[in-house]
């Protein structure tokens, strides 16, 4: 069985080569804001949970390597809400973790170097640093929404997902 890709192909932008998708957000950021009912974060969240199980991953377009972040980024982010034991201190952690200092294609530390094109010049950068930043605060407080029920408690059918490692990769570094 094949991975689950992006459905979405409609962008004006992109940098590196990665889709600048819109998105259905209150963060700021570069990506531009859509109403329609399904965006990047959503398809996400909705595949994570087939997706994690895959050790390799066949891109088909700009939007699947944003896909591909984002499940890197949502296991990050269920590492930190295992220590949770309620939403409100679980949207602290992730806020902390969204803003916090991250590596982007390009920089030594990026798992990912070889599927992600380095950005050309210092405005590219910053520009790549502002969506990855905008997609992280917004998908924290949507995965928030996910991974805890009406009881304020932490979901075990989320949670149970920390330990996962897409395509064998992890954002962060080793023993962290």
């Amino acid at each position: 069985m094949p991975a689950y890709h992006s459905t979405l192909t409609e962008y004006s932008k992109c940098v590196g080569n990665m889709a600048v998708l819109p998105l259905r957000t209150q963060c700021r950021g570069p990506a531009p804001t859509t109403t329609q009912e399904t965006d990047i974060i959503d398809e996400a969240l909705y595949y994570f949970k087939a997706n994690v199980f895959f050790r390799t991953y066949e891109i088909k377009n700009e939007a699947d390597r944003v896909l591909i972040y984002l499940t890197l980024y949502i296991t990050e982010c269920l590492k930190k809400l295992q220590k949770c034991s309620q939403k409100s201190q679980g949207v602290k952690e992730l806020h902390s973790l969204g803003i916090s200092k991250f590596d982007i294609p390009g920089d030594d530390n990026f798992p990912l170097n070889s599927v992600y094109a380095k950005p050309t010049n210092p405005e590219e950068a910053d520009l790549m640093r502002q969506y990855f930043q905008q997609l992280r605060l917004e998908t924290g407080i949507r995965l928030c929404n996910c991974a805890f029920d009406a009881n304020d408690k932490p979901s075990k059918w989320w949670l149970c997902f920390a330990k996962k490692k897409f395509m064998d990769k992890s954002l962060s570094g080793p023993g962290q």
